[in-house]
Protein backbone atom coordinates (compact mmCIF):
# COMPACT_ATOMS: atom_id res chain seq x y z
CA UNK A 1 0.00 0.00 0.00
CA UNK A 2 1.40 3.40 -1.00
CA UNK A 3 1.32 5.72 1.98
CA UNK A 4 2.93 8.99 1.02
CA UNK A 5 3.38 11.27 -1.95
CA UNK A 6 6.81 11.86 -3.45
CA UNK A 7 6.19 12.72 -7.11
CA UNK A 8 4.30 14.94 -9.55
CA UNK A 9 1.27 14.15 -11.67
CA UNK A 10 2.17 12.55 -15.00
CA UNK A 11 -0.64 13.41 -17.38
CA UNK A 12 0.95 11.95 -20.52
CA UNK A 13 0.20 8.42 -21.72
CA UNK A 14 3.47 6.55 -21.41
CA UNK A 15 2.68 2.93 -22.21
CA UNK A 16 0.80 -0.23 -21.39
CA UNK A 17 2.00 -2.82 -18.91
CA UNK A 18 0.73 -6.05 -17.44
CA UNK A 19 1.76 -7.37 -14.02
CA UNK A 20 1.90 -11.07 -13.34
CA UNK A 21 1.98 -12.89 -10.04
CA UNK A 22 4.47 -15.63 -10.97
CA UNK A 23 7.83 -13.73 -10.97
CA UNK A 24 9.34 -13.63 -7.49
CA UNK A 25 12.26 -11.20 -7.74
CA UNK A 26 12.25 -7.51 -8.51
CA UNK A 27 14.36 -8.11 -11.64
CA UNK A 28 11.89 -10.70 -12.93
CA UNK A 29 8.93 -8.49 -12.20
CA UNK A 30 10.47 -5.56 -14.02
CA UNK A 31 11.26 -7.81 -16.98
CA UNK A 32 7.55 -8.67 -17.17
CA UNK A 33 6.63 -5.01 -16.75
CA UNK A 34 8.97 -3.96 -19.59
CA UNK A 35 7.64 -6.71 -21.87
CA UNK A 36 4.07 -5.60 -21.25
CA UNK A 37 5.04 -2.00 -21.93
CA UNK A 38 6.69 -2.89 -25.23
CA UNK A 39 3.81 -5.11 -26.38
CA UNK A 40 1.23 -2.55 -25.38
CA UNK A 41 2.96 0.21 -27.31
CA UNK A 42 3.36 -2.02 -30.36
CA UNK A 43 -0.32 -2.94 -30.28
CA UNK A 44 -1.50 0.63 -29.85
CA UNK A 45 0.93 2.52 -32.07
CA UNK A 46 1.96 -0.07 -34.65
CA UNK A 47 5.29 0.42 -36.39
CA UNK A 48 7.50 3.48 -36.80
CA UNK A 49 5.87 5.18 -33.82
CA UNK A 50 2.73 6.01 -35.72
CA UNK A 51 -0.64 5.21 -34.29
CA UNK A 52 -2.53 2.88 -36.58
CA UNK A 53 -5.72 4.29 -38.07
CA UNK A 54 -7.77 1.24 -38.93
CA UNK A 55 -11.41 1.64 -39.89
CA UNK A 56 -13.95 0.32 -37.40
CA UNK A 57 -16.48 -1.13 -39.79
CA UNK A 58 -17.64 -4.49 -38.43
CA UNK A 59 -18.18 -6.35 -35.18
CA UNK A 60 -14.64 -7.73 -35.10
CA UNK A 61 -12.92 -4.36 -35.42
CA UNK A 62 -15.32 -2.76 -32.92
CA UNK A 63 -14.67 -5.53 -30.43
CA UNK A 64 -10.91 -5.24 -30.88
CA UNK A 65 -11.08 -1.49 -30.41
CA UNK A 66 -13.10 -1.71 -27.22
CA UNK A 67 -10.89 -4.40 -25.74
CA UNK A 68 -7.50 -2.88 -26.55
CA UNK A 69 -8.36 0.71 -25.69
CA UNK A 70 -10.03 -0.26 -22.41
CA UNK A 71 -6.93 -2.26 -21.45
CA UNK A 72 -4.61 0.54 -22.48
CA UNK A 73 -6.50 3.23 -20.60
CA UNK A 74 -6.90 1.09 -17.47
CA UNK A 75 -3.25 0.14 -17.22
CA UNK A 76 -1.74 3.52 -18.08
CA UNK A 77 -4.05 5.33 -15.64
CA UNK A 78 -3.41 2.92 -12.78
CA UNK A 79 0.35 2.60 -13.19
CA UNK A 80 0.83 6.32 -13.75
CA UNK A 81 -1.03 7.11 -10.53
CA UNK A 82 0.94 4.52 -8.55
CA UNK A 83 4.25 5.71 -9.98
CA UNK A 84 3.39 9.32 -9.21
CA UNK A 85 2.48 8.57 -5.59
CA UNK A 86 5.39 6.19 -4.95
CA UNK A 87 8.12 8.25 -6.56
CA UNK A 88 11.61 6.82 -6.11
CA UNK A 89 10.40 3.82 -4.11
CA UNK A 90 8.19 2.59 -6.96
CA UNK A 91 10.59 -0.23 -8.02
CA UNK A 92 10.86 -1.50 -4.44
CA UNK A 93 7.11 -2.00 -4.20
CA UNK A 94 7.33 -4.94 -6.59
CA UNK A 95 9.15 -6.90 -3.88
CA UNK A 96 5.96 -6.87 -1.81
CA UNK A 97 3.70 -9.77 -2.79
CA UNK A 98 0.65 -8.19 -1.18
CA UNK A 99 1.17 -4.97 -3.13
CA UNK A 100 1.49 -6.88 -6.42
CA UNK A 101 -1.68 -8.79 -5.60
CA UNK A 102 -3.52 -5.52 -4.85
CA UNK A 103 -2.30 -3.98 -8.10
CA UNK A 104 -3.53 -6.95 -10.11
CA UNK A 105 -6.94 -6.79 -8.44
CA UNK A 106 -7.13 -3.05 -9.14
CA UNK A 107 -6.03 -3.55 -12.74
CA UNK A 108 -8.98 -5.81 -13.52
CA UNK A 109 -11.60 -3.63 -11.82
CA UNK A 110 -10.37 -0.51 -13.58
CA UNK A 111 -10.41 -2.44 -16.86
CA UNK A 112 -14.04 -3.42 -16.33
CA UNK A 113 -14.94 0.21 -15.64
CA UNK A 114 -13.07 1.37 -18.75
CA UNK A 115 -14.79 -1.26 -20.89
CA UNK A 116 -18.14 -0.16 -19.49
CA UNK A 117 -17.53 3.53 -20.23
CA UNK A 118 -16.15 2.98 -23.72
CA UNK A 119 -18.94 0.57 -24.65
CA UNK A 120 -21.58 3.11 -23.67
CA UNK A 121 -19.81 5.85 -25.62
CA UNK A 122 -19.41 3.64 -28.70
CA UNK A 123 -23.07 2.65 -28.58
CA UNK A 124 -24.02 6.30 -28.36
CA UNK A 125 -22.03 7.03 -31.52
CA UNK A 126 -23.71 4.13 -33.31
CA UNK A 127 -27.12 5.52 -32.39
CA UNK A 128 -26.13 9.05 -33.34
CA UNK A 129 -24.58 8.26 -36.72
CA UNK A 130 -26.93 5.62 -38.08
CA UNK A 131 -30.59 4.98 -38.71
CA UNK A 132 -30.70 2.15 -36.16
CA UNK A 133 -33.27 2.11 -33.40
CA UNK A 134 -32.14 2.03 -29.79
CA UNK A 135 -33.01 -1.68 -29.27
CA UNK A 136 -30.85 -2.63 -32.25
CA UNK A 137 -27.91 -0.64 -30.89
CA UNK A 138 -28.41 -2.12 -27.45
CA UNK A 139 -28.46 -5.67 -28.77
CA UNK A 140 -25.28 -5.09 -30.78
CA UNK A 141 -23.36 -3.49 -27.93
CA UNK A 142 -24.48 -6.17 -25.48
CA UNK A 143 -23.36 -8.85 -27.95
CA UNK A 144 -19.90 -7.33 -28.47
CA UNK A 145 -19.18 -6.47 -24.85
CA UNK A 146 -20.52 -9.75 -23.52
CA UNK A 147 -18.22 -11.61 -25.93
CA UNK A 148 -15.25 -9.72 -24.47
CA UNK A 149 -16.35 -10.49 -20.92
CA UNK A 150 -17.08 -14.14 -21.69
CA UNK A 151 -13.67 -14.66 -23.30
CA UNK A 152 -11.96 -12.98 -20.36
CA UNK A 153 -13.77 -15.10 -17.80
CA UNK A 154 -12.52 -14.58 -14.26
CA UNK A 155 -8.75 -13.97 -14.45
CA UNK A 156 -6.56 -15.88 -12.05
CA UNK A 157 -5.20 -12.70 -10.47
CA UNK A 158 -8.61 -11.01 -10.10
CA UNK A 159 -10.56 -11.09 -6.85
CA UNK A 160 -13.90 -12.58 -5.87
CA UNK A 161 -15.72 -9.35 -6.78
CA UNK A 162 -14.70 -9.45 -10.45
CA UNK A 163 -17.68 -11.53 -11.60
CA UNK A 164 -20.25 -9.29 -9.92
CA UNK A 165 -18.54 -6.21 -11.36
CA UNK A 166 -18.73 -7.79 -14.84
CA UNK A 167 -22.45 -8.36 -14.27
CA UNK A 168 -22.84 -4.67 -13.46
CA UNK A 169 -21.22 -3.81 -16.79
CA UNK A 170 -23.80 -5.98 -18.56
CA UNK A 171 -26.61 -4.43 -16.54
CA UNK A 172 -25.48 -0.91 -17.43
CA UNK A 173 -25.62 -1.73 -21.13
CA UNK A 174 -29.00 -3.43 -20.75
CA UNK A 175 -30.54 -0.33 -19.18
CA UNK A 176 -28.75 2.30 -21.28
CA UNK A 177 -30.86 4.85 -23.17
CA UNK A 178 -28.70 4.91 -26.28
CA UNK A 179 -30.36 7.86 -27.98
CA UNK A 180 -29.54 9.98 -24.94
CA UNK A 181 -25.82 9.16 -24.73
CA UNK A 182 -23.92 12.41 -25.24
CA UNK A 183 -20.85 12.78 -27.44
CA UNK A 184 -18.75 14.17 -24.61
CA UNK A 185 -17.10 12.99 -21.39
CA UNK A 186 -20.43 12.20 -19.70
CA UNK A 187 -20.41 8.44 -20.48
CA UNK A 188 -16.98 8.11 -18.84
CA UNK A 189 -18.21 8.07 -15.28
CA UNK A 190 -17.16 4.63 -14.03
CA UNK A 191 -13.44 4.63 -14.85
CA UNK A 192 -12.36 7.61 -12.70
CA UNK A 193 -14.36 6.23 -9.78
CA UNK A 194 -12.85 2.76 -10.17
CA UNK A 195 -9.30 4.11 -10.17
CA UNK A 196 -9.93 6.00 -6.95
CA UNK A 197 -11.72 3.02 -5.41
CA UNK A 198 -9.22 0.27 -6.27
CA UNK A 199 -5.76 1.86 -6.41
CA UNK A 200 -3.69 0.44 -3.49
CA UNK A 201 -3.06 3.83 -1.91
CA UNK A 202 -4.11 4.87 1.58
CA UNK A 203 -7.55 6.47 1.74
CA UNK A 204 -6.55 9.88 3.06
CA UNK A 205 -4.20 10.39 0.10
CA UNK A 206 -6.84 9.28 -2.37
CA UNK A 207 -9.23 11.80 -0.87
CA UNK A 208 -6.65 14.53 -1.46
CA UNK A 209 -5.98 13.29 -4.99
CA UNK A 210 -9.53 12.64 -6.11
CA UNK A 211 -10.18 15.72 -8.24
CA UNK A 212 -6.78 15.53 -9.95
CA UNK A 213 -7.11 11.80 -10.60
CA UNK A 214 -10.61 12.14 -12.04
CA UNK A 215 -9.51 14.94 -14.35
CA UNK A 216 -6.46 12.93 -15.42
CA UNK A 217 -8.58 9.93 -16.42
CA UNK A 218 -11.02 12.13 -18.33
CA UNK A 219 -8.09 13.73 -20.13
CA UNK A 220 -6.74 10.34 -21.17
CA UNK A 221 -10.08 9.46 -22.77
CA UNK A 222 -10.06 12.49 -25.06
CA UNK A 223 -7.81 11.05 -27.76
CA UNK A 224 -9.65 7.73 -27.73
CA UNK A 225 -12.94 9.55 -28.16
CA UNK A 226 -11.55 11.52 -31.11
CA UNK A 227 -10.10 8.37 -32.65
CA UNK A 228 -13.34 6.41 -32.36
CA UNK A 229 -15.39 9.29 -33.70
CA UNK A 230 -13.03 9.58 -36.67
CA UNK A 231 -12.81 5.91 -37.62
CA UNK A 232 -16.20 4.44 -36.71
CA UNK A 233 -18.39 3.59 -39.69
CA UNK A 234 -21.66 3.17 -37.82
CA UNK A 235 -23.75 1.94 -40.74
CA UNK A 236 -21.14 -0.65 -41.74
CA UNK A 237 -20.88 -1.99 -38.20
CA UNK A 238 -24.65 -2.37 -37.99
CA UNK A 239 -24.81 -4.10 -41.38
CA UNK A 240 -22.15 -6.57 -40.24
CA UNK A 241 -24.34 -7.59 -37.31
CA UNK A 242 -26.91 -8.99 -39.71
Amino acid sequence: MIQEATGHEDAAITGSQELMTKPTTRAQRFAVWALGLREGLRDYFGTLGRRRSEPINDLATLRSYLQTRASYLAQTSLYSYLRTRAGMVYPQLFEDDEFVRSVNIAKWHVWLACLSDLSVYAGGLLARHSQALAPQVGALMTRVTSAILDDTGVPADADEQFASHADRVRARLASCEWARVDDDETPFSESPTALIRWAPIVENLKELDEEIVRNSVRFRWQEIRRELRRHLDAEAVLRSAG
